[in-house]
């Protein structure tokens, strides 16, 4: 038995300690905004936080997310009022929408670490997470948008 805390709350696992945990988080634990892209973590479709650390669970095995707080894009804010969702839907960021939870994860982990990014910061920081929509620009305005907005509520 494997035992994960996601999103503040304890999980009982009966699986494989080698299962990816998107796999345990999907279809497991019925947590299905984290999406399935590469299974190789080079598209951050799957990207969650594990101790405030963006990560792609893909590539993740559950066993490496034992004793750690596991946050997924359901768990960064209860109402969608976080303000990276706030400006993703402000600014109409999303196209087809499936890379989106990854890209307010790796950004949600950028303004964590840096409130106020520059543009060369965003692209180095986002690099990782493909769309391949092409929502880049509106993907960085939103970014700057929700890091106006922190520093707002701060």
């Amino acid at each position: 038995m494997i035992e994960l805390t996601i999103n503040g709350d304890k999980h009982q696992l009966d699986v494989s300690p080698e299962m990816p945990l998107l796999w345990a988080l999907r279809d497991i634990i019925k947590l299905t905004g984290s999406k399935y892209g590469c299974g190789k973590g080079l598209c951050g479709a799957c990207t969650v936080h594990i101790d405030g650390q963006a990560t792609r669970s893909c590539v993740l095995p559950v066993s490496a997310a034992v004793g750690k707080q596991v946050t997924t894009i359901e768990g960064l804010s209860e109402n969608a009022d976080h303000p990276l969702q706030q400006a993703w839907m402000d600014l109409n960021v999303p196209q087809c929408g499936y890379c989106q939870s990854g890209q307010i994860m790796s950004a949600a982990s950028l303004l964590d670490k840096n409130p106020q990014p520059s543009d060369e910061e965003i692209d180095q920081a986002m690099a990782g997470n493909l769309c391949r929509c092409g929502t880049y620009p509106r993907i960085r305005s939103a970014i700057h948008q929700a890091a106006k907005l922190a520093k707002e509520v701060k």
